[in-house]
């Protein structure tokens, strides 16, 4: 039995909790290396604080899909996780950038890291079982629409979370996101802010990133809500019936939840170990893009001292890079609703491996930028690549492996994820002081070498039903 073809409403309809989810972790990953370093860490450092993100992913993500594949409940199967995850996030939100207020009690910088473990855990109890559900509903002949629509609303959550903070301050200018030649054409305003302050007086968070990262939590919430309300998954019964289902896992059937873990690890699918390679290097490069930017461009292009946190100019290099980070958000966001028809006309993995050359054209080229404008340049590049990250590998995926298992599986894949960033952040440090000579832009330009690498590991994946991809779009 095939599973039916979905209307475009339910495919929206449970993936806007990504929206979400994807809000809070841009405020997160647009601001977390900036709340840090206000707090007092070290530029060195701040690899070691971002190694929380993949460590709890390895460790969660796999159990998450491992439970929640033999989960059912009155919510349904991975609703109750991806809900208990948006909780928890909401509440690291609020808490993160208010860490100054816990200083009677523990170090502001601790207090700062646990808030950052806390969002990552819960992003990630929240975020596993969304890839599972998409794949759960959605047969071959919808999966690489299905991946796409995901990654709009990802990359529309992300605009918004990356671009909070200046929605809330000054507002977002022509000229910051659009080269300067055009800023003459729309006017010198393009967004308006609520002028509320963004530098504070005793050196601190600024209150329009403490207020963007409590409007994130209210977003996060509702989005999960949303989903939660408007999308039903399919009994176990359902899903036996489906064709999909006879990928059959490998004999085990019993044994401790670790046992089974390492069993279905042992016996993953050729594509995926292919596919692994791809990962490995576009993560690598995402965690040093995430991790870096702020102190790179704040040292590259505003001419800042490494770790001069209390100037206003770093403060204003830290709101750009949000407003960056939202450019190539709303790149990716526009360049997915393109994916399912580049992927029907060349394929799913000639169509990644084009984005991941773009991506890393983006990155490198920051070393070679002096003018703030020209930046908005490098970001449609890894705007490109970030959409196809979020949406191909797991479209060339889903079709390799059992329904029955799909869930252990997705979490799995995450090591592919969680392992290329354990390594960037314990070699990022000691890169940057040993071998870069203190020049945090050196960490954006090898993530865009690795960007490369992980194109052409690209070529050699095989898509088992990319032949499938032509249909995606009925």
């Amino acid at each position: 039995m095939k599973k039916p073809l979905l209307p475009k409403s339910a495919i929206w309809n449970m993936s806007v909790g990504f929206l979400g989810i994807q809000a809070g972790f841009a405020l997160q990953n647009a601001n977390a290396s900036r709340i840090l370093q206000t707090l007092g860490a070290d530029t060195h450092q701040l690899g070691w604080f971002w190694l929380v993100a993949p460590v709890t992913g390895m460790i969660v993500q796999p159990l998450i899909g491992h439970f929640s594949d033999r989960t059912w409940t009155r919510l349904g199967r991975r609703k109750p996780y991806f809900l208990i995850g948006a909780i928890l996030a909401s509440i690291g939100l609020i808490l993160m950038p208010n860490a100054g207020v816990f200083v009677s009690i523990l170090p502001a910088l601790w207090v700062g890291a646990g808030m950052l473990m806390i969002m990552d855990v819960s992003f990630n109890i929240a975020m596993e079982p969304f890839r599972a559900l998409v794949a759960d509903k959605l047969s071959t002949d919808q999966r690489t629409a299905g991946f796409a629509i995901q990654t709009v609303l990802i990359g529309l959550g992300a605009v918004i979370g990356s671009w909070l903070p200046s929605l809330l301050g000054d507002g977002i200018k022509t000229s910051d996101v659009l080269p300067a030649g055009f800023s003459t054409v729309f006017g010198d305003t393009l967004i308006r802010g609520l002028g509320i302050s963004t530098v504070s007086d005793t050196g601190g968070v600024p209150q329009n990133v403490i207020i963007a990262f409590l409007c994130g939590a209210v977003i996060l919430l509702g989005a999960i809500l949303w989903t939660v309300v408007t999308t039903s998954e399919y009994s176990p019964e359902e899903i036996n019936k489906f064709e999909d289902a006879s990928h059959e896992e490998s004999g085990h059937k019993g044994g401790n939840f670790i046992t089974s873990i390492a069993l279905d690890f042992a016996n993953m699918p050729t594509t995926m170990k292919q596919l692994g390679l791809v990962q490995f290097c576009s993560w690598f490069a995402l965690f040093g893009m995430w991790v870096y930017t702020t102190p790179a461009i704040a040292e590259h292009i505003y001419g800042l001292a490494p770790n001069d946190t209390k100037s206003p100019g770093f403060q204003i290099a830290g709101n750009q890079v949000g407003v960056l980070f939202g450019i190539y958000n709303l790149v990716s966001a526009v360049y997915a609703f393109a994916l399912p028809y580049i992927a029907a006309k060349i394929g799913r993995k000639y169509t990644h491996s084009l984005s991941l050359i773009a991506g890393g054209i983006g990155l490198i080229s920051i070393y070679f930028i002096q003018n703030p404008d020209h930046l908005i340049y490098s970001m449609v590049g890894v705007g490109i690549a970030w959409a196809s990250i979020l949406a191909m590998p797991y479209a060339m995926l889903a079709g390799s492996l059992p329904a029955r298992k799909m869930g252990i599986y997705m979490g799995i894949f995450n090591f592919f994820i969680t392992i290329p960033q354990i390594t960037n952040g314990l070699i990022g440090g000691p890169l940057l002081r040993s071998v870069y000579s203190n020049q945090s832009v050196m960490c954006l330009v090898v993530a865009g070498c690795f960007m490369l690498l992980g194109a052409l590991a690209t070529l050699f994946v095989t898509d088992k039903d990319d032949v499938a991809v032509s249909k995606a779009l009925g």
